[in-house]
C-alpha cells in the first residue's frame, strides 16, 4: 500500500500477525466460546446437546427428536440414562432414589415434582425406582429412602434421606451447589 505525504511516497506496511500468534489467539477465543457452550442429555432420547449458556432458560429442544430439553418434571431415569446423564451433562443433576411401595416417597413425590418446576433448568432433577434399578441402588450404598443425591460434573456432592417438602428441597440444593 502506498501513500504520498508531503510529496515523498511512504510505503505503509501491512501489520503482519505471526501465525502462532493467531493460532494462539484462536485456541483462547474456541475455548471461551466452549465455556459458554453447555452439554444437556435430551431425558426423552439421551442425545447429547450442546446449548448456549445464555439460551439455557429459553425452552431449548433436542436436535434429534425434538422434544423439550426441560420439562418442568423429574426425569425417570433407568441405568444406562442415569450413566449417561451423569457422564454427559454439565448442569447438576439431583436424583431422588425410591421405591413405589415406600410411604413417605410417596408423600414427597408431588414436593420434588414443584420443586423441579422452580429449579430447571440449571438443575436437571431426576428419580431412580429402586425397585427396578437394583444394581444402581446398591452402586450407591442407598440404604434408606428416599434418599436425594446432588451430583455435580459426575460426582456427588451431597446426600440426604428421608422425605423433604419443596422448599426444604430447593434450600437443600442451593446449600450445597
Amino acid at each position: 500500500m502506498f501513500s504520498i505525504i508531503r510529496g515523498s511516497v511512504d510505503v505503509v506496511a501491512r501489520r503482519r500477525t505471526h501465525p502462532l500468534l493467531i493460532c494462539q489467539q484462536h485456541l483462547a477465543r474456541k475455548e471461551e466460546l466452549m465455556s459458554e457452550v453447555l452439554h444437556i442429555v435430551c431425558p426423552h432420547c439421551d442425545a447429547v446437546n450442546r446449548i448456549p449458556t445464555a439460551r439455557l432458560s429459553d425452552g431449548p429442544n433436542c436436535g434429534k427428536c425434538h422434544h423439550p430439553l426441560f420439562t418442568g418434571r423429574p426425569v425417570d431415569l433407568t441405568t444406562p440414562a442415569f450413566q449417561k446423564q451423569i457422564e454427559h451433562t454439565d448442569i447438576p443433576l439431583l436424583v431422588d432414589f425410591w421405591a413405589s411401595w415406600c410411604g413417605p416417597c410417596q408423600i414427597m413425590a408431588p414436593a420434588f415434582a414443584a420443586a423441579a418446576r422452580k429449579l430447571e433448568p440449571q438443575i436437571r432433577l431426576a428419580k431412580v425406582n429402586t425397585e427396578e434399578e437394583q444394581q444402581l441402588a446398591a452402586q450407591f450404598s442407598i440404604r434408606s429412602i428416599p434418599t436425594l443425591m446432588l451430583f455435580r460434573n459426575g460426582r456427588e456432592v451431597a446426600r440426604q434421606a428421608g422425605a423433604l417438602g419443596e422448599a426444604d428441597i430447593i434450600r437443600w440444593v442451593q446449600a450445597h451447589l
